[in-house]
């Protein structure tokens, strides 16, 4: 079944409602260290059967709770306000790391490589000495 393009356009334009964007992507939730304080009160003062119902209504998991509690308990307000991420790298500077380690690893794998053949040579230039050597001291047959 066809729809008549009017029908298309009207949904396009969705009669002057706003569309929400669709690439849009939710966002973390983020707490203040006040609310996090009067969470675990209120968490801390319940009974045992009406803990949970304080977690449903805030929304929260026990983990928040846990987590909260330590931070708390080791004397860190700060630690409750909510922590901020770093900024992604730009995949220029990922690729540029990963290319310096290859890089460190790669010469030092050349080190590596090159004790060896200088030890080789010196067994080498040895065994010549002692293979010269033996040749020497061995008497004449003749």
């Amino acid at each position: 079944m066809t729809m008549p393009p009017a029908v298309l356009n009207g949904r396009a334009k969705n009669d002057g409602v706003a569309d929400p964007d669709p690439a849009a992507r939710p966002r973390r939730r983020a707490f203040s260290a006040e609310y996090k304080l009067g969470v675990l009160a209120d968490y801390d003062a319940a009974p045992d059967g009406e803990k949970g119902s304080i977690l449903r209504r805030e929304g929260l998991y026990s983990s928040h709770v846990t987590e909260w509690r330590k931070a708390r308990d080791a004397g860190s307000l700060q630690a409750l306000e909510s922590r901020t991420r770093q900024p992604k790298r730009h995949p220029a500077e990922i690729e540029l790391d990963k290319l310096r380690r290859r890089q460190a690893r790669t010469e030092a794998e050349l080190a590596r490589t090159r004790a060896a053949l200088e030890l080789l040579g010196k067994a080498s230039a040895l065994l010549e000495l002692l293979a010269e050597s033996a040749d020497h001291d061995k008497p004449s047959t003749r």
